[in-house]
Order: C-alpha cells, then sequence, then structure tokens
C-alpha cells in the first residue's frame, strides 16, 4: 500500500469515532410530565428528592429511593406502540408497571392534589426533549376510592389532542374535564408517533373545593410529621434505569443524581412554584405561566437528556482538529513519495 492510501487509511479510522460521537449528541428520546394538574412524580420532584415535605413523597422515597424522582420525566414504556392495557397491570398505572416507580402505585387518600373544576381547561404537559405524538387523558368515574389500587375499568377518557402547540416548553391543550366531586385522579398517556414509547402519569385533584378555578396554584398537602435525617454513607436508590428489565423500556442516560449545587436548570423550581405544606388549592404551576409562551424548547429544556449545543460543540471541535491533523498527515506522506520518486 502507498503511503498516500495509508495515511488515508489511518485518517478515516481516525476520524469515524468523531462522526458516531457527532450522531450521537444530538438529545436524546422525548420526556416528559403533565404539570398542569401536575403530576404525582413532578410534585414529589418539586417537594425535593432528598427531603419530601408529604407523607406519601416520603413514603414514594423509602420505597424506591431518591433516583426516580431525580428521573420524574422518564416514567415510560419504550416499546409500547399503543398497547398500554396490554402492558400495565391494574394497580400499577402510575408507575406504568416498572418496578423503579413503584411508590407512585400506593393506594391512599393523602397524596397532594391540585384543584380542578368540571368544564374547559387548559393543560400543560411539560416536555424536556419534545417529539411528536398525541396525548389521551382519563379521569377516574364516580365512586372511585383512592385507597384502592388503580384500574383501567376505574377510568374513563374524556379527550386526546395530537400535535399540541409547544409553549415555554411545555405542549399546551385544551379539553373539557367532565363532571367530578371529592377526590380523583387524572391519567395521562403520551404517544409518540416517531416512536413505540409512551409515558404515562398520575395527578390527583379535587373538585369542589374552596376558591376552585381550574388552574394556577399549589397543590393541597396532607400536613406531615417532619422527615428524620437522611444517615450518612450514601442514598438508596442512586443508581441507573437499571429497571428496564419488563416491556424492552430504553435507559435514557442523563439522569443521575445531581451533585450538591449542580442542579439541572430547567428542574429548578422557584420557591413560590414549590408545593406548601398546607393552604395550597391550585396547580403546582402557577397562572399565568411564569415563563414566556414563546420561549423556545432550548438546551436549557433539553439538559435532562444530554444533548444541547454545548455537547455537539464539543464534538465539533474534536473534530475539526483531527481534520487538522489529518491534513498534516496527507501533506506529509505525499512529500515522502515524492522524494522517494526524485531519488
Amino acid at each position: 500500500m502507498t503511503a498516500p492510501r495509508t495515511a488515508a487509511t489511518v485518517a478515516a479510522l481516525a476520524v469515524a469515532p468523531l462522526m458516531i460521537t457527532l450522531a450521537t449528541a444530538t438529545p436524546a428520546g422525548a420526556h416528559g410530565s403533565l404539570e398542569d394538574p401536575v403530576s404525582r412524580v413532578k410534585t414529589c420532584f418539586d417537594e425535593g428528592p432528598e427531603s419530601p415535605v408529604s407523607a406519601a413523597c416520603r413514603d414514594l422515597v423509602a420505597i424506591g429511593g431518591t433516583q426516580p424522582l431525580y428521573d420524574w420525566n422518564e416514567v415510560n414504556l419504550a416499546d409500547a406502540a399503543g398497547r398500554h392495557r396490554e402492558l400495565i397491570p391494574d394497580g400499577k398505572l402510575c408507575s406504568a408497571g416498572r418496578d423503579k416507580y413503584a411508590g407512585l402505585d400506593q393506594a391512599r387518600a393523602d397524596w397532594p392534589a391540585s384543584e380542578l373544576a368540571a368544564g374547559p381547561h387548559t393543560f400543560r404537559y411539560r416536555a424536556t426533549a419534545p417529539h411528536r405524538g398525541g396525548f389521551e387523558l382519563f379521569i377516574t368515574k364516580e365512586g372511585y376510592d383512592p385507597t384502592a389500587p388503580l384500574r383501567w375499568s376505574d377510568l374513563e377518557s374524556f379527550g386526546q389532542v395530537t400535535d399540541p402547540p409547544l409553549e415555554g416548553g411545555s405542549y399546551v391543550f385544551d379539553m373539557t374535564v367532565p363532571e367530578r366531586s371529592g377526590r380523583h385522579l387524572v391519567y395521562s398517556v403520551w404517544q409518540r408517533s416517531d416512536s413505540p414509547e409512551a409515558f404515562y402519569t398520575c395527578s390527583d385533584v379535587v373538585f369542589g373545593g374552596s376558591g376552585a378555578t381550574g388552574g394556577g396554584g399549589d397543590p393541597v398537602i396532607e400536613p406531615a410529621p417532619p422527615a428524620a435525617e437522611p444517615e450518612p454513607g450514601g442514598h438508596e436508590g442512586h443508581g441507573d434505569h437499571g429497571d428496564h428489565d419488563q416491556h424492552g423500556e430504553d435507559p435514557h442516560d442523563g439522569h443521575e443524581k445531581p451533585a450538591a449545587g449542580d442542579q439541572r436548570e430547567e428542574d429548578a423550581v422557584p420557591e413560590a412554584n414549590r408545593p406548601a405544606p398546607a393552604g395550597g388549592t391550585d396547580d403546582a404551576v402557577t397562572a399565568p405561566d411564569t415563563e414566556p409562551d414563546t420561549e423556545p424548547a432550548d438546551d436549557r429544556e433539553l439538559a435532562a437528556t444530554g444533548g444541547g449545543s454545548a455537547t455537539t460543540a464539543l464534538a465539533l471541535g474534536g473534530a475539526a482538529a483531527l481534520s487538522v491533523g489529518t491534513a498534516t498527515l496527507l501533506l506529509a506522506a505525499r512529500r515522502r513519495a515524492a522524494a522517494a520518486r526524485r531519488a
């Protein structure tokens, strides 16, 4: 093999890993959770994974550790493809049948709940990695018992929407909420149209409370004794997404527990929007939305999936450096070949 061909082969082998890096530097699969009315997992995350306020959220951490809360936007099945009832058994709807999120399936009447009213309502679904797809919302039937495991037969669908607009990092759509009274649960299914992956949420709501507006505000949290100080020596449940053993769940990287002082920006919740110990009445996101409705789903919102311009810029910089080195190698090889021919 001639020197130029050898140099070209070496250059191709050197650049190939960079091309793979560039191909994988884009944001990972879709992630998100219902934020109006706020989902159980997002409520507990907003309370603080290391020291939740409500008894239900503290028990969730006792069951599965804090990692499920840091991965609040990943209650998913990678291969759902519309087979939700087939893949998710009764009693495990809120966890999507995944052991990692089993604490979300606790059948109890003291989950923090958002105020909701029958009639037109604007729903907001936080999308930390937007993708095309459709949403279907369900609500529990009259006679719902929150202390009994949630079954598919407890739900009735009340609306579907495909590819709603993305405003301020959230999908926004209107649906009409059926008449209900007392405590109920709103169940959401986000089925991607560009992938078989689907996401699921449970949002506890209360009808008929004082000052109901159907949107905005903090969830009502049952008063509970203060949480015990964590034991030294680490925290349980801070592993990877290792329970993706059911239904081929997709292990999305980049959701590990953040180090102290390193909370992701899109997960930082303003103090005014955090659940209060008592007295709140509406949803966990205040109305009107404090984020501009025209804000694009930028790198801040995609940070949870490991993508964004910073990663791409680093990869491009590495590729440029390799390109310079490859050009230098080729030039040197050609000069040696020319010198050999003259000799």
